[in-house]
């Protein structure tokens, strides 16, 4: 059913643009050659088939809205979300200094920086 509204839908849409493109402009519009209706009856026609179309263009619309708040049951995004779960995450731990000295083993007295070298 949805999709055969939706098809109309797309047809209408269609069908309203191609009778706004020939409708008169102060330009003069693709029907400005000329034919067997005069311009004044070619307008009227135009003007209530543009109607006619907009407004089932506007029904369609509305239905394809309606069948879609139905199929969605009325529920709220918030609503379907997963709440968090209520446990907290353990705080990571602090970074442990390795045990000794990281300096090699020297004499106790040794200069911090290297001899000068002569």
């Amino acid at each position: 059913m949805e999709n055969v509204i939706l098809t109309v839908h797309l047809i209408l849409a269609l069908l309203l643009i191609g009778v706004v493109l020939l409708q008169r402009s102060e330009g003069g519009g693709l029907l400005s050659t000329g034919g067997a209706m005069s311009a004044r009856g070619a307008a009227n026609a135009l003007t209530r088939l543009t109607w006619a179309f907009a407004a089932a263009f506007i029904a369609t619309s509305i239905t394809l809205t309606l069948l879609a708040a139905h199929k969605s049951g009325g529920g709220s995004v918030l609503d379907s979300a997963v709440p968090a779960p209520a446990t907290e995450a353990p705080a990571p731990e602090a970074p442990v200094a390795p045990a000794g000295d990281l300096l090699p083993p020297g004499p106790a007295d040794a200069p911090a920086a290297p001899p000068p070298a002569n």
